[in-house]
């Protein structure tokens, strides 16, 4: 089991394929989706990772906030995210996921929060039929109808379908495909319609009902802390002694 990643949301756009139909998709961005944390077995009691991605002013983030970025040597994120994930997946802390951590063709799921539409009736909020638009029905056919019985039970029973606040809520779409990357610029071409409004956080992971395409990364694609890239330049960059 990989890592998802942290998106936002860009917009919706459309591509042409090469018989000229077109595909709507709606385009992620990749904010600096790095890699804040660690949950271990022995510490936390489950393997995970934490990430974060956007950026923050440093005066809006706690201190114990700041410190726990100071410690994966990240800049202050505006969104935090887990992800459970084998032992043998982890990715090192300081790491920034790229694109390119999916591919092309490959199935993903992908969860965000529903755009809000105020207070809605059952109708509108429950695909609810209606009473009827004659034999009787005046003024009330977009009403829901009876909520509960007279004697018996003679009462409204608990998360009874009725109007209310509709949105906002965490929804999950499965099964969307990955169209088109753009690994330069951090952006997630994706099929279809995705939840929330622009500029919303996504989460973006492998489909859980969908076999894994056999060219997939593991862990993953990533870009490694800059203290270790550094490390782990040749020493024959470096001017010798006396040239």
């Amino acid at each position: 089991m990989r890592s998802g990643v942290i998106a936002q949301k860009v917009g919706m756009t459309r591509l042409f394929t090469e018989a000229g139909s077109h595909v709507p998709v709606t385009v992620l961005r990749l904010a600096q989706c790095q890699v804040v944390a660690h949950r271990t077995k022995d510490k936390d009691g489950y393997v995970a990772m934490q990430l974060g991605s956007g950026q923050r002013k440093v005066k809006n983030v706690s201190k114990a906030e700041r410190g726990r970025f100071a410690v994966a040597k990240v800049e202050p994120k505006r969104k935090i995210a887990e992800f459970r994930v084998e032992e043998k997946e982890l990715i090192p802390v300081g790491s920034e996921i790229t694109a390119d951590h999916f591919v092309v063709g490959q199935f993903v799921d992908v969860t965000g929060t529903s755009i809000g539409k105020g207070f809605a009736g059952g109708m509108k909020r429950w695909n609810f039929s209606g009473l009827r638009a004659t034999h009787g029905v005046s003024i009330s056919h977009r009403s829901i109808g009876s909520t509960g019985g007279r004697q018996d039970p003679g009462k409204t029973f608990k998360n009874k379908k009725m109007p209310g606040h509709m949105g906002v809520e965490r929804v999950t779409t499965l099964n969307l495909k990955v169209v088109q990357l753009d690994v330069e610029r951090g952006l997630i071409m994706i099929e279809g319609a995705v939840p929330g409004s622009k500029g919303g956080w996504i989460t973006v992971r492998d489909a859980v009902k969908k076999p894994l395409p056999k060219d997939l990364p593991k862990p993953g694609k990533f870009k490694a802390p800059a203290a270790e890239a550094a490390a782990a330049a040749p020493a024959e960059a470096a001017p010798k002694e006396g040239a």
